[in-house]
């Protein structure tokens, strides 16, 4: 993927404590774009919610996508961290985006990202509500053109991986 003006329109996509926002950040200056953790245009509710231990449903989660999707019309070459775990989410962030979409799904297990989580102090987002996520995750099908990225791999490995797959055509 080159740098320069032509559009870069990444979303970066798992669970949370996949590693969306160490991958996004090592990532960015690889394919000359910006990075933005989505996790910055969650309205208060949606943080307190989740802080209590609650889980986002689709209503609390549909204004936060178009806020993620529409990210995509104001920065160019932009690589965003949102955790787009059902079709429909990504359905959202496409219809927002202003062109077409790849995303990359930081896939691991629940072990690995239960205890990344576990080692995150301060984040929002408590390690109960894991298993939530895991329920609502529908890996991208087929026909989304999506990278799966192993998240076990060390942190230079997986970008580098990242980097050679959207290197590629969707």
């Amino acid at each position: 993927m080159s740098s320069g003006s032509d559009p870069l329109r990444l979303v970066l996509m798992g669970v949370a404590g996949c590693g969306k926002s160490s991958v996004g950040a090592a990532l960015a200056p690889v394919l000359g774009a910006v990075y933005r953790d989505g996790d910055d245009l969650h309205p208060a509710e949606n943080i307190a919610k989740m802080a209590a231990g609650q889980p986002l449903d689709d209503a609390d989660r549909a204004p936060w996508l178009r806020l993620c999707g529409q990210e995509f019309a104001r920065t160019p070459r932009l690589i965003l961290g949102c955790s787009a775990l059902k079709r429909a989410y990504r359905d959202i962030l496409r219809s927002e985006a202003g062109g077409p979409l790849r995303f990359v799904h930081l896939a691991g297990s629940r072990e690995v990202i239960a205890a990344r989580m576990a080692s995150r102090p301060g984040h929002f987002m408590p390690p109960a509500l894991l298993d939530s996520q895991f329920a609502a995750l529908e890996p991208p099908g087929a026909d989304e053109g999506a990278v799966t990225a192993d998240i076990t791999l060390p942190l230079p490995a997986l970008v580098a991986a990242i980097a050679a797959a959207l290197s590629t055509p969707a």
